[in-house]
């Protein structure tokens, strides 16, 4: 990993910052995309990197725009920031917060970031997903939780989204040398459930002791983006270190296509960033 360059969203804690981490001590350049600047920043001095917001897609669209300036080259990139809100709230673009920052966001980044991507294999993309996902369907019509919201529900369909999307980007990407994985990182102790209040709190903390460190949740996500293991390994879906099978959900390549449809037009992609 020395000297590659490899892009994590979500750094500033958690599986997000334990990921840099775990890389930067490889020996790799480390851009960190973190929601909060202050923290970031904090982040940064232990990691070295930069900050940004991805709640917005005019600032996914602006990190990309960023990177490609002043990096001509990305080796891995690692989708990892998610959100949990107990409540259903709305981005600046209108869009159900939970769908927007866990699918959409990643979703348009790596569009925008696919050239990039393309020109650096071989090279990796690591979709931090859930065990979650084997809990729902996807539901197109109610991706934004007006009829019926609730974080766990909410939550699962984003996650299984993520698994979706590495499936069908796999079967796009074929033959160019970009390699994309989804994983489920266990039960980790991060800032994802910042938001959750009296008895759905409670049974998180009580949870404790299964509960894993930031470290032990970065563990396979540090594999897929590193290790020779799993080099030209492609489309599958991790846990502990280990291929094993998701969601028979997952694996529909019709729901696969129609979920790319509609992301496509809830972030406007434009047709020369598709990987059609």
């Amino acid at each position: 990993m020395k000297d590659k360059i490899c892009l994590v969203t979500g750094a500033n804690s958690g599986i997000g910052k334990a990921t840099a981490l775990g890389l930067a001590k490889m020996g790799a350049n480390v851009v960190m995309v973190c929601r909060d600047r202050t923290r970031g920043e904090e982040a940064r001095t232990e990691i070295k990197a930069a900050s940004n917001n991805l709640s917005s897609q005019a600032s996914v669209r602006q990190l990309a725009q960023d990177f490609q300036e002043k990096y001509q080259l990305l080796h891995v990139l690692v989708n990892n920031a998610g959100v949990a809100p107990m409540k259903r709230s709305l981005t600046v673009d209108g869009l159900e917060t939970t769908f927007a920052v866990n699918h959409l966001a990643p979703f348009l980044l790596t569009n925008l970031l696919l050239d990039v991507l393309k020109a650096s294999g071989p090279s990796r993309i690591v979709n931090v997903s859930s065990s979650a996902h084997t809990r729902t369907k996807m539901d197109f019509d109610d991706l934004q939780g007006q009829k019926n919201f609730s974080m766990f529900r909410t939550y699962s369909q984003s996650k299984l989204a993520n698994v979706l999307f590495t499936y069908e980007l796999d079967r796009k990407l074929k033959g160019t040398g970009v390699a994309v994985n989804a994983l489920h990182p266990g039960v980790v102790r991060t800032n994802l459930g910042r938001d959750m209040a009296g008895i759905v709190r409670l049974g998180f903390l009580a949870m404790g002791l299964f509960i894993r460190t930031p470290e032990q949740g970065a563990v396979t996500c540090v594999y897929l983006a590193s290790s020779p293991e799993v080099e030209g390994v492609t489309g599958k879906y991790f846990v502990n270190k280990r291929e094993v099978a998701s969601s028979r959900e997952s694996y529909d390549e019709a729901v696969a296509r129609r979920l790319w449809e509609v992301s496509e037009q809830l972030t406007q992609l434009a047709s020369t960033h598709s990987t059609r």
